[in-house]
């Protein structure tokens, strides 16, 4: 590990999807006087024989999704220390506890909630039972980990929803999360087409998950009624398959493979999903939306819409956290209306402190 000469103290970002290195990127912005560095995800272990071996490469842990991330990091001009390798940390953020990694244990550590979370389905319950991995369970096992000092979640609904899975609830914070607090934003867009019937696909086949494509087309159609359907496929989906599969069960319909989606759901009437984050942009813009999920239980763990201050929120918590302070939830919510930006965090007072 390096030494730190700089004066500043050393954060360490663990990126993963677009989705989840976008919102590294929002919070390190509001840490500047921080040393930031970032990396794309990465496992260690027993995991780590299966990522050499290719078996990864559907998840955020996958080499394709890695150089994804190093290309945006790169990119944006960001400092890339891969695997956290090169420097020692005073705080580390990640927005997936399914792998902590060995080498990031013994810090201070922020968990960001990176959207929707999977099912409690019959492999997350057995997870549970067998004390299996929790990767194995996917994101339906988000914050069971408990290998953390703060938990930053989108919503009430949200922070409900994890402890009644056995989440702590004193390191549990409703910060809102970024790229879905401030949903109207998307209203201003170019997006060429109006009033049409959305589909966002899933990538549950990739992700080694049961899916009936031909199912969910024919359940699109009988939605849309004879309107215009839109398919936007998962981006982590095999086109190849799902341009063939739309073809050939709903021939008419417009395929985008690409293309900002959070504009498509804020130009179309009515939104369809499975299992995506995507669902929450459609609730909060008042859509017509339909999920595999129950869609009032959806409402209840829609993200805040604080005006697109999640990120400022959750470098609140991780200043605390990096300047030693044990952050008490109840106290730190009451102070996301003040200032953050010109509070002094090195004063904090005893009341932010837990026992």
């Amino acid at each position: 590990m390096a030494t730190n000469l700089s004066g500043k103290k050393k954060a360490l970002f663990i990126c993963g999807s677009n989705n989840q290195t976008t919102m590294m990127h929002e919070i390190s912005g509001h840490l500047d006087d921080f040393d930031c560095y970032f990396t794309p995800y990465y496992c260690d272990g027993f995991l780590k024989i299966l990522y050499n071996a290719g078996l990864l490469d559907f998840s955020v842990a996958g080499k394709r999704f890695q150089d994804e991330a190093v290309l945006y990091i790169l990119t944006k001009g960001l400092k890339l220390d891969f695997e956290g390798r090169n420097n020692d940390y005073d705080i580390i953020i990640i927005c997936s506890d399914l792998v902590v990694q060995k080498n990031i244990r013994s810090k201070k550590i922020v968990l960001v909630q990176e959207g929707m979370t999977d099912p409690e389905n019959f492999i997350y319950h057995l997870v549970r039972t067998l004390r299996m991995p929790r990767y194995l369970a996917s994101t339906a096992t988000t914050g069971l980990s408990h290998r953390y000092d703060a938990f930053c979640v989108a919503s009430a609904g949200y922070r409900d929803h994890f402890a009644s899975k056995g989440v702590n609830p004193d390191k549990v914070i409703v910060t809102g999360i970024p790229n879905f607090d401030n949903v109207s934003k998307f209203l201003n867009n170019t997006f060429p087409h109006n009033d049409f019937v959305l589909a966002a696909t899933s990538d549950a086949r990739e992700t080694y998950k049961p899916e009936n494509r031909k199912k969910f087309i024919y359940k699109c159609l009988d939605i849309a009624d004879g309107r215009q359907i839109i398919f936007k496929l998962h981006p982590n989906e095999n086109f190849k398959r799902g341009v063939r599969e739309i073809i050939r069960y709903a021939p008419g319909s417009i395929i985008y493979t690409a293309g900002n989606v959070n504009h498509m759901v804020a130009n179309c009437r009515v939104l369809i999903t499975k299992y995506s984050s995507v669902v929450y942009v459609g609730l909060s813009l008042g859509k017509e939306v339909y999920s595999d999920f129950k869609v009032d239980r959806l409402r209840e763990l829609t993200p805040v819409q604080n005006g697109g201050t999640s990120g400022k929120n959750i470098s609140f918590v991780c200043r605390a956290l990096a300047e030693g302070n044990k952050i008490c939830p109840d106290e730190v919510q009451d102070r996301f209306n003040q200032d953050a930006e010109n509070y002094d965090y090195s004063k904090l007072s005893d009341s932010l402190i837990g026992a």
